[in-house]
């Protein structure tokens, strides 16, 4: 038994010494550099909590930053992976149209985030956008709208940059509904139960813990969200778009505020784990069935 307890020992050092000088020794350098008065070519000062304060009851900015993130985060949670597993449901019939929609479903998710903003800034360009072009045609006159620069339109026009394209959480879900012994389906139908009512109170209830890891998945991407909003708005008009990781960016390299910009980077692992462990709730994840 300890010599198997020493091999284990040994298996676990690389992984472990990884995760504490990688991970461990960087959240601990962030966490104290938050409560310090930080900014390249000056001396680092210990300021407290005033970075907290300032955040919070001075930078109405990092507020609306703040409830864009947590709007895109519930979003994302309920709309998107909603989308996904209809359509998992859907393709798992194997009807003959499956393996084009699952492929064509799924291309969004292999396009650098980068490459995808680019792509939505020519098709909702004012000027020769796609989406543009269409609406004058069918309206059968000049139609001009900045979708991105719009307030009005500016937050659903990035929304819908990456809320649809759940191809993701589609193949995740078929994957677990293909190790579904055929006799549940077949005792289900035997029972009288239609196909909805099959997928409803049979293959979903099955599929808890698969739904629960998308939807950490597609929530926690959240909280990454820089280069599509980079790409496309900035954060404008204004602070319209502004996210966390777009406003933490913009704080450090703009406005050469590291301390400030750690503890926004603080508040945003802290959301992290939250929304990590209040879907765990949901989904019962640590339960066994």
């Amino acid at each position: 038994m300890r010599k198997k307890n020493k091999w284990i020992s040994i298996f676990l050092l690389p992984g472990v010494s990884i995760f504490i000088f990688v991970f461990m020794l960087s959240i601990l350098m962030l966490v104290g550099t938050s409560f310090a008065n930080w900014t390249i070519g000056s001396k680092i000062t210990f300021a407290g909590f005033s970075n907290y304060s300032t955040l919070f009851t001075e930078d109405p900015a990092f507020i609306k930053s703040m409830m864009n993130t947590g709007i895109w985060i519930a979003l994302q949670a309920t709309i998107h992976i909603a989308i996904g597993v209809l359509l998992a449901l859907l393709l798992a019939k194997q009807k003959w149209y499956t393996s084009f929609v699952r492929t064509a479903f799924f291309i969004p998710n292999i396009i650098s985030s980068a490459a995808l903003g680019m792509l939505f800034l020519s098709i909702l360009n004012p000027q020769f956008g796609l989406v543009n072009n269409v609406m004058t045609k069918l309206l059968g006159e000049p139609f001009v709208q900045n979708w991105f620069m719009d307030p009005k339109t500016s937050f659903f026009s990035v929304t819908m940059t990456w809320l649809p394209y759940a191809g993701l959480v589609t193949i995740l879900v078929m994957a677990e509904m293909a190790s579904i012994p055929k006799e549940v389906y077949e005792a289900a139908s035997i029972d009288g139960a239609t196909s909805m009512q099959t997928d409803l109170f049979v293959v979903l209830p099955m599929m808890k813990n698969i739904i629960g890891t998308a939807t950490i998945l597609a929530a926690t991407s959240m909280l990454q969200k820089l280069d599509i909003i980079m790409m496309t708005t900035g954060g404008g008009p204004g602070v319209r778009t502004m996210n966390m990781p777009m406003y933490l960016y913009r704080t450090a390299l703009t406005d050469n505020n590291y301390g400030l910009a750690n503890a926004q980077g603080v508040i945003l692992i802290f959301l992290g784990l939250l929304t990590l462990i209040t879907i765990r709730k949901i989904f019962k994840m640590d339960q066994e069935d």
